[in-house]
């Protein structure tokens, strides 16, 4: 038996309509074609599907094996057909992101939290792109979009710019540095500085002074985790160099102090690297507006 969704649409609409005449409404379809297809159906099903001289139409039980079946599949159709309309708009689809910066979190959860009240069928995830090589990954299409403060000239890629950054210099209260107006490289070298565990080549703090002037701190430590961070440096057991935003937040108390690195300061920019193929989609954007506006308003 060969059998189509419209077979299965028309045996519903003529069950819950009643008839052929308004069921071939519901269908748009003609009163005719509806009955001709009915008839070529039960020629291959071998009997009747309709009780044909009964008012309101009523279906037989081969036709109501076939209502079961309707009523079950339909509905799948029915949701597989808008899922498909949704991706076409772009009101649906996948945004996995990769986050080549572990203070990262501090900002980006409260974007995501409004993004998805936006798109609620956007499926997002979070993979920490130090793990791997996260741009390789993007190119595979195994990520969406990488936060990164590394732009590169990368083969179907686009670098959207999210928001700036100080890199910021923070000890203990009590610490011989807090007195000083701003912290110069010259300042690390008796230092035990804590950072995050990941290459030297991915910290500001190397790559934007301490590379450049060749000083190297006096210790390194690697804390995975900003509170674990924060909490060794108000302890005074090390200092550390953080983005502005971490530094802001209420959550890790006032037992520090702040300074610029070098007279003026120092800025980086974050971007959304993210495929040239995809830099129009809708929900893409407005990641990206929603990320401008609250550095914007913080």
């Amino acid at each position: 038996m060969y059998l189509e969704f419209r077979h299965l649409r028309s045996i519903r609409a003529i069950h819950e309509q009643g008839g052929l005449a308004r069921a071939a409404e519901v269908l748009n379809v003609t009163q005719s074609a509806l009955s001709h297809q009915i008839k070529a159906l039960e020629e291959q099903v071998g009997m009747e599907l309709f009780l044909r001289r009964s008012k309101p139409l009523k279906l037989s039980k081969a036709g109501h094996k076939l209502l079961k079946l309707a009523e079950k599949v339909l509905p799948q159709i029915d949701a597989l057909e808008d899922d498909f309309a949704d991706l076409i708009a772009g009101k649906a689809g996948r945004m996995h992101i990769a986050i080549e910066c572990h203070a990262c979190f501090e900002w980006l959860f409260p974007v995501l939290e409004e993004f998805r009240k936006t798109w609620p069928n956007v499926d997002v995830d979070i993979r920490p792109g130090l793990a791997f090589d996260a741009l390789p990954a993007l190119q595979r299409e195994e990520v969406d979009l990488v936060i990164s403060a590394d732009p590169e000239d990368l083969d179907g890629v686009e670098f959207i710019p999210l928001l700036d950054y100080a890199p910021t210099f923070v000890c203990a209260r009590n610490h011989p540095l807090a007195e000083k107006s701003f912290v110069e490289a010259e300042d690390f070298r008796d230092e035990a500085l804590i950072t995050y565990p990941v290459d030297k080549t991915r910290l500001d703090v190397f790559t934007e002074l301490l590379t450049p002037a060749r000083v190297e701190p006096k210790s390194l430590r690697q804390v995975e985790l900003t509170a674990v961070i924060m909490l060794l440096v108000a302890s005074g057991r090390g200092v550390a160099v953080l983005p502005d935003w971490v530094i802001a937040e209420e959550k890790y108390g006032h037992d520090f102090v702040a300074k610029p690195l070098t007279p003026n300061g120092l800025t980086r920019r974050l971007y959304a690297a993210i495929r040239s193929s995809e830099v129009d989609n809708g929900y893409m954007r407005d990641f990206v507006m929603i990320t401008r506006d609250r550095q914007a308003n913080d």
